[in-house]
């Protein structure tokens, strides 16, 4: 089966909803999906204040790219909430801390050329950053990128298995 490359991203992208624990801060990783295939992923910190304030039943939505006149990109989170309104949260890159937000667009950035996910989770697992938070980061990224694999952990294990014996 060959899988086609998509250079020139599409404005609206399904999207999951994936939330994980990073230390006892709850994140969220939102996880563009074209075709089914994870293609780019945001995450935060899922909090009131400072980051995104989603209702826990949301699991699934799209994410918006929009490109204003001076060229400069946006990307919004839209979904529909249970009382059936559409809700948006705008402007996703600037509600995250530069730091992962840099890293999460080399990620997807590697999603997009289809790189086998069981090696993009390999790789985004084996990242030696500064700071603990970060590399506890890039465990929740990997474990949210899993479930798109056949199997989910198992698969991935077996994966790994193979890895180490190459």
């Amino acid at each position: 089966m060959t899988v086609e490359i998509t250079e020139e991203r599409p404005v609206s992208l399904e999207c999951d909803v994936v939330r994980f624990q990073n230390k006892k801060e709850r994140w969220v990783a939102f996880v563009g999906l074209l075709d089914g295939y994870p293609y780019e992923i945001f995450t935060g910190v899922l909090d009131d204040e400072d980051g995104i304030a989603l209702p826990k039943t949301v699991t699934k939505g799209f994410i918006i790219k929009h490109v204003e006149p001076d060229g400069s990109k946006r990307y919004d989170f839209t979904f529909v909430n249970r009382r059936g309104y559409k809700t948006t949260i705008e402007g996703l890159s600037e509600r995250f801390n530069k730091e992962y937000w840099n890293y999460a667009k080399l990620i997807s950035g590697v999603l997009r050329y289809r790189m086998p996910l069981t090696h993009v989770i390999k790789l985004v697992s084996s990242l030696q950053l500064d700071g603990e938070d970060i590399n506890n980061w890039t465990n929740g990224v990997a474990r949210a990128l899993k479930k798109y694999t056949a199997g989910g952990d198992e698969a991935m294990e077996s994966a790994e298995d193979a890895l180490i014996q190459e």
